[in-house]
């Protein structure tokens, strides 16, 4: 809940917020402030009695029967000496030129603001309800209303509908009918009327809001149906909205769609445990049907308000502006919604400042108070001041933007609370830029207290926001202490990167074994640098390095590598293994070495490289293969020789392997390998049996059975002999198949053959004998004929054939015969 709070200034004006706010979060619905200048002035002498508002100026009525008209900020702009004594209450048209006023004697004035014409009357008592109506020669002509229930104590009237309140209750009148439509009684007849009067408001043409005591109505004036009307109105009132308050009231008005209510409170006293009065609330609620929901609820403290009664207060509105006057004897209050200056104001009290941010950003073309960057200022300020430097650092990025003076201010002022770390990270690094002296401020102070801090930053900046110089010296001053310290030794040679003097970076990289070290070279194109370390480049990662120093043969050569890995022979052979593996024939004049490397130190991969070499001495290598006793490279090497002879009786002696010397003999088909590994495993059972089980595909195993001695035990012969016999199944087999295969497509063909000969050859006049080449027909049809059609498509004169000499009466065409076409037989033979 809040208060409006008197403050006063040593120039004892008094202070526009007149609402004190308890320590609730809710944010209020309204501000106050208290309407000053002339109206100070006026209440200091004289007791406020009513008000009423235009849109254009305010009339304030006092308890001496003045009337005074004031600007929207409280100065007097007209003064009206209407009766000696208390004025009850003020009218003004629409057009705010003319003004009603009526008086506690009675008496009522209606006069022009700007103007001479007045009208005047004068009733002992107020219990009649009289409308005037200008008439015949201008002339007023009163009719009675209403009369009878009692002192009449409110009127309203809006459009074509007059409201009043008398002792009884509410009614209203249709000017168009001139009919009363309806009689709201009043709820708690307890209250004395003069003291608890009823407060009347139009919400719009038809809706009338009716506060009396404690009790709120809100009335619908609705058109009635033609079959009901009868003898009746042709308006009716429903009561919409009925409710009770905790308080009596005192004034009330529309606020969009819902109300607001000016209450008396009276409370006890703790000290005294009387009742008496206390300060005014001024409530905004929600109607439902048969209660409220309150929305905000402020007490306000007017002055004088101990004193005051329920009938002292008055709540008057300014429909277009949202404005409500609370109006007391001593002080009129202006209540007015909050806008979004007042809701930023409000965040800020709070230490709201993240969502006060928020709202001035999505405001920002609305707001007139505040600025985006003090509010945002004033959150990192309240970030600090809680503790939260990282989360205060990282607002910087948005709200101080691109603005470097605030930029620099806001670093200067971390550096003193020691906190230069916490804003590192969101430092910007382009657009803007800082001075350079920031950026190698905050590095010397991670230099000092954290090596893998100062390691990332220098990383991730650009190297031109700082002077390179002088944190390349700090570093080295740093390594005198600590020289091994590799984070410092990999920065700096990433500073010596950005300085480009990119051999010193390589020796700390290679020196470190760093894995950017290859990166590097390629970056900067540095392979004139690293011909002289090549070794060590090898040594950190010769994978790499080899895959590097093939890419850039014509940068480094071949015989360079070769000559710097000289004394370093197994590096030396990784790279030429990888350099064959590429091409076989460029390294060609070290392929003599590579025998040695290889069976020095990759011997898995002599053989593939024998037999993929082009270029590499037989002799040499079988030289080498034989000192070392390499069997298998030397089969392949004697064989490879022609010597297959010796590479046969190698794998049978050295090697006893009988499945490798028969496949050695299956490669090379030789009829004399073949015989002598019969030769040599004819007194070798086990070698007998590997014979038997393999040799029935290229030899014919009664050669090796009939060298086999008698009484010779030999493994698993029956078995060996079941498959010797399967095999020539198989193969008896196959031949059968082939046998049946072949027949039948010969019989096929034939048929296709037979079928093709069977058909029909055209003769005409176009075709000639090939002998006479003549026509083939003669011209006289009339004369006999005899031609004859080979398969071929040749056509002779049967005289033009030379006579057969062979038994056979067949006949051959002579053309594709003597082109070795093969024989084809005369298919017709055309007689006539």
């Amino acid at each position: 809940m809040a208060e409006a709070a008197e403050k006063e200034t040593r120039s004892n004006e008094e202070s526009t917020d007149e609402s004190e706010e308890d320590e609730s979060e809710e944010e209020p619905k309204l501000k106050y402030e208290r309407l000053s200048n002339g109206v100070t002035e006026i209440l200091q002498k004289d007791a406020a009695s009513c008000m009423t508002v235009h849109e254009k100026f305010l009339a304030l009525g006092t308890h001496y029967g003045k009337v005074y008209l004031l600007d929207v900020q409280g100065n007097i702009t007209q003064k009206f000496d209407v009766s000696p004594v208390k004025i009850n209450q003020i009218s003004l048209d629409e057009s705010g030129e003319h003004m009603g006023v009526c008086s506690e004697d009675g008496k009522v004035q209606v006069f022009g603001l700007y103007s001479a014409e007045e009208f005047h009357e004068t009733f002992d008592c107020p219990i009649k309800l009289l409308l005037y109506e200008r008439g015949w020669m201008n002339r007023w002509k009163p009719s009675v209303l209403h009369e009878g229930e009692g002192n009449i104590r409110n009127v309203k009237w809006r459009g074509h509908l007059i409201a009043w309140a008398n002792n009884m209750g509410v009614k209203i009148l249709d000017m168009i009918s001139k009919q009363r439509i309806t009689n709201v009684p009043r709820d708690d007849i307890s209250l004395r009327p003069d003291m608890y009067p009823c407060s009347l408001c139009w919400k719009d043409n038809l809706t009338l809001i009716i506060g009396w005591g404690n009790s709120v109505k809100i009335c619908s004036v609705k058109e009635r149906h033609a079959s009901e009307m009868r003898d009746l109105p042709n308006r009716y009132v429903e009561i919409v909205f009925q409710f009770d308050t905790e308080f009596y009231i005192s004034g009330l008005a529309p606020l969009c769609d819902q109300l607001v209510i000016l209450s008396y409170v009276k409370e006890i006293s703790e000290k005294t445990e009387v009742e008496c009065c206390a300060r005014p609330r001024l409530d905004i609620v929600q109607p439902l049907p048969e209660s409220c929901e309150e929305i905000s609820s402020d007490a306000l403290t007017v002055r004088g308000f101990q004193e005051n009664e329920c009938r002292d207060y008055h709540l008057e509105y300014s429909e277009g502006e949202s404005l409500f006057y609370i109006i007391s004897p001593r002080d009129v209050v202006v209540a007015k919604e909050r806008d979004q200056d007042d809701h930023i104001d409000w965040l800020l009290e709070k230490k709201k400042y993240e969502e006060a941010l928020m709202a001035a950003e999505i405001s920002q073309k609305t707001i007139k108070k505040h600025k985006i960057l003090d509010i945002g200022l004033a959150y990192i300020n309240h970030l600090v001041e809680k503790g939260e430097h990282d989360l205060a650092a990282r607002k910087c990025q948005k709200i101080l933007g691109k603005n470097t003076e605030l930029w620099e201010f806001e670093v200067y002022k971390f550096k003193e609370i020691g906190q230069l770390k916490a804003i590192s990270r969101y430092l910007p690094r382009r657009d803007p830029v800082l001075k350079p002296l920031i950026y190698e401020m905050v590095l010397h102070e991670f230099l000092e207290s954290d090596y893998e801090g100062f390691a990332t930053l220098i990383k991730e900046w650009p190297g031109d926001l700082y002077n390179n110089t002088i944190i390349v010296q700090a570093v080295v001053d740093h390594l005198k202490k600590d020289p091994q310290n590799r984070t410092l030794l990999r920065t700096l040679a990433e500073l010596y990167t950005y300085d480009q003097r990119y051999g010193r970076a390589l020796e700390i990289y290679l020196t470190l074994r760093h894995k950017d070290v290859f990166q590097l070279i390629h970056k900067h194109n540095l392979f004139s640098s690293i011909k002289d370390k090549i070794v060590l480049l090898m040594d950190f990662d010769s994978e790499k390095a080899v895959d590097m120093l093939l890419d850039n043969e014509d940068k480094i050569s071949i015989d360079r590598v070769v000559e710097e890995l000289e004394n370093r022979p197994e590096l030396q052979h990784v790279y030429l293994h990888k350099l064959f593996k590429r091409d076989h024939h460029k390294g060609q004049r070290y392929h003599e070495k590579q025998i040695s490397l290889y069976a020095e130190y990759d011997r898995p991969n002599l053989l593939p490289f024998l037999r993929d070499s082009t270029h590499c001495p037989l002799e040499k290598a079988l030289e080498i293969c034989q000192q070392r006793n390499f069997v298998e490279e030397t089969v392949y090497l004697l064989s490879r020789m022609g010597n297959s002879r010796s590479a046969l009786k190698m794998i049978m002696e050295e090697l006893q392997d009988v499945d490798k010397a028969i496949e050695f003999a299956k490669e090379q088909d030789d009829g004399e390998l073949w015989e002598d590994l019969i030769l040599y495993s004819i007194d070798k059972p086990p070698f007998i049996t590997g014979l038997l089980n393999n040799i029935g595909t290229h030899v014919d195993p009664i050669l090796l059975i009939h060298r086999i001695k008698e009484g010779m035990e030999i493994p698993n012969l029956r078995d060996s002999l079941v498959k010797i016999l399967q095999d020539y199944n198989l193969q008896i087999l196959l031949r059968e198949g082939c046998k049946k295969i072949l027949v039948a497509d010969s019989l096929s063909l034939l048929k296709k053959m037979h079928r093709t000969q069977m058909k029909g050859v055209l003769v005409d006049e176009e075709n000639i004998c090939e002998s006479c080449l003549s026509p083939i027909l003669p011209a006289d049809a009339s004369k006999s004929f005899n031609v004859v059609v080979f398969h071929c498509r040749h056509m002779f004169h049967k005289e033009c054939l030379p006579v057969s000499n062979t038994v056979s009466s067949v006949q051959f065409c002579n053309i594709c015969s003597a082109k070795h076409r093969g024989p084809g037989s005369a298919i017709l033979e055309m007689k006539k």
